[in-house]
């Protein structure tokens, strides 16, 4: 499976602002498996626990191909990696990070996949980097003009929903392409959150 570059650029942030998170007496390396159970909760409340360990070892199965050293990690019963210290013990700090990034490139292309851009976006956003914030004081210049026209498509959806009851021979089709904006509004609002610079 073909993962876009882009995938692997929102993993390396997720990473990044993971190890910024962490504690300091935790190795950086091990951001991705923090991510992993960062994000096993919410997707086992979508999916179930047997619906995210599946995804999550389909992960693995996929990132072990680029990287062999994963084969010392495990995902239990409840869809938690085990393993750690056989992999950290196998591998140094580089070897151990570039393992990680792809797991949760592989990881998130899964769910791309299975759940849409968007939601994958927005979930991830919501659960990995709660700190960003759309507004005037905390969001830098060039990222205002974006959140602006965020909702500015959020505004256009809604009044395409209030067309759609109005005129019931084209309801279908607005409210299709009402969802469709709002769908665009929140990849935009998600990646503009991912691209701009954190907040100090």
């Amino acid at each position: 499976m073909m993962i876009p570059p882009q995938t692997r650029e929102l993993a390396l942030r997720l990473l990044a602002y993971q190890n910024a998170a962490g504690k300091n007496s935790e190795p950086t390396e091990l951001a991705a498996f923090r991510v992993c159970e960062t994000l096993r909760q919410p997707l086992c409340a979508l999916a179930g626990v047997a619906g995210f360990r599946s995804l999550l070892s389909r992960a693995l199965t996929l990132a072990r191909a680029e990287a062999p050293s994963l084969s010392a990690i495990q995902v239990a019963a409840d869809g938690s990696l085990q393993g750690l210290d056989k992999f950290r013990s196998q591998v140094d700090a580089e070897q151990a990070r570039e393992a990680g990034i792809i797991l949760i490139t592989q990881l998130l292309g899964l769910l791309v996949r299975v759940v849409g851009e968007a939601m994958t976006l927005q979930l991830v956003t919501s659960e990995i980097l709660p700190d960003f914030k759309f507004s005037q004081s905390g969001t830098p210049i060039g990222f205002e003009a974006i959140v602006h026209e965020v909702d500015d498509l959020q505004g256009v959806s809604a009044r395409l929903e209030r067309l759609a009851e109005q005129y019931p021979p084209v309801t279908d089709a607005l409210m299709t392409i009402s969802g469709n904006v709002l769908n665009t509004a929140t990849v935009l609002a998600v990646v503009a959150a991912i691209k701009s610079p954190k907040p100090n």
